[in-house]
């Protein structure tokens, strides 16, 4: 089988990387990738986000599986292209995908699949925002209502700060989604699908603010780990049944079926569990730490996926092992981040016991030296027999490398590999 991967980041490395391992997948393409994957498979300098030229580049290397990394391609109509072309493809449809590109659609179809959600307006001007921010209260939850890689949101107890979010998503001639705030822990979960099956992979939990502690803006991500001990044993079968299941129904209902893989973002609250946002992708980087830890061939699972046959795959085998994946970024992210500079130590990280280095935002310069070309520039995973074990070999590579500027949280998985992470009641009270 011929796989061609669309997309430049961690989260594609880390796919090319799984599809690698798999014995049916006999040649792996990347597009654009980066200058990881380029160092493992072809990599081919296209835009991603242009369905003609995507079609084109999946025709002339006979792929026989495209997988799409990314939000926007999907948005985009990527997909849709594809299929038109009579090739298989993982990921959904431009109207599927709305799932992620859209809050308030995402919002509609949890209401009619009687999904568990936070509630929500929708405000389209200051004077809707300030009555929806008034009604839920503070801690105040501003969602952009369209794609913006994970840093559209903002979750502040500052009224003014709140209302000036909000203001900029206006100005951009958006509209926003204003939530009640959920307590509790915090749960990615990946579930694939083909249109009516799911299929869960191992949950994880990941850190979206730039600093320790969960302190300053939103990014993409800053590190992940997979699994955690410390959910309440049913979850993924109550989020199944709940959650993926019910939205997977929905959408094939609405003659717009689910190809590909819902992330399903959740919180453990007081009241039970709650789904805080659905992507339409692949979650990055939760997905670098739980594609290292998958035992089952990937390319048959997604290859499955996209034609419409997970009833017939056995259900996914994992490592015992736990993983950790620290991500390094670039100096100034998540504003404008600072690019260009060389990175060193990748080969000696990835040399270490349980270590290996996904590229994310790098390319290669006219030297040949690898260098930052975005925010997150890497992320370093560790698999260890525990969370202490895998916390360690993360952090060790990640000390090996060198980036001027780099910044990266030290409390990846901290507080769950100090027992101190609790669920109020139980997760599945109704």
């Amino acid at each position: 089988m011929k796989v061609l991967v669309i997309g430049p980041g961690g989260r594609e490395h880390a796919i090319v990387r799984s599809l690698l391992r798999d014995p049916n997948v006999t040649e792996v393409h990347a597009a654009p990738g980066n200058a990881g994957m380029a160092e493992i498979v072809p990599t081919h300098a296209i835009d991603a986000n242009d369905p003609a030229a995507v079609t084109a580049l999946a025709l002339k290397l006979d792929s026989d599986l495209v997988v799409v990394g990314p939000e926007a391609p999907l948005a985009a109509g990527v997909a849709d292209a594809l299929r038109a072309a009579g090739i298989a493809v993982f990921g959904p449809s431009k109207d599927a995908a709305q799932l992620e590109a859209s809050k308030a659609f995402a919002k509609t179809v949890m209401a009619e699949a009687q999904v568990p959600t936070a509630m929500a307006r929708v405000a389209t001007n200051a004077d809707e925002a300030a009555d929806a921010l008034d009604a839920f209260g503070a801690p105040y939850v501003v969602k952009d209502d369209g794609l913006a890689a994970g840093k559209g949101v903002v979750v502040t107890d500052d009224r003014t700060q709140a209302l000036a979010h909000a203001q900029s998503c206006f100005d951009a001639g958006g509209t926003v989604v204003i939530e009640e705030f959920l307590d509790g822990p915090e749960v990615s979960l990946f579930v694939l699908a083909d249109g009516h099956t799911v299929m869960p992979l191992a949950p994880a939990q990941d850190f979206k603010r730039i600093y320790d502690g969960d302190e300053g803006p939103n990014t993409g991500g800053m590190g992940a780990y997979s699994p955690l001990e410390w959910v309440p044993e049913n979850l993924v079968a109550e989020v199944i049944e709940r959650v993926a299941a019910p939205t997977i129904d929905e959408m094939a209902r609405r003659g717009t079926p689910f190809v590909g893989v819902l992330y399903c973002g959740l919180a453990l609250t007081k009241r039970g569990m709650r789904v805080i946002e659905f992507n339409a992708r692949f979650g990055d980087p939760e997905t670098q730490a739980v594609l290292a830890r998958l035992k089952t061939p990937l390319g048959g699972v997604l290859m499955a996926a996209a034609k419409g046959q997970l009833s017939e795959c056995e259900e996914l085998r994992w490592s015992a092992e736990t993983a950790v994946a620290v991500v390094l970024a670039s100096e100034n992210y998540p504003d404008t981040p600072r690019t260009g500079e060389k990175i060193r130590g990748v080969k000696k990280a990835n040399r270490l016991d349980g270590v290996h280095v996904l590229h994310a935002g790098t390319a290669t310069d006219e030297s040949g030296n690898t260098i930052s070309a975005g925010g997150r520039v890497l992320a370093v995973v560790g698999l260890g027999s525990d969370l202490v074990e895998a916390r360690e070999r993360a952090y060790a590579g990640i000390e090996q490398i060198s980036l001027e500027g780099g910044q990266y949280r030290t409390d990846i998985g901290a507080k769950a590999a100090r027992g101190e992470i609790t669920v109020a009641g139980t997760a599945t009270e109704r």
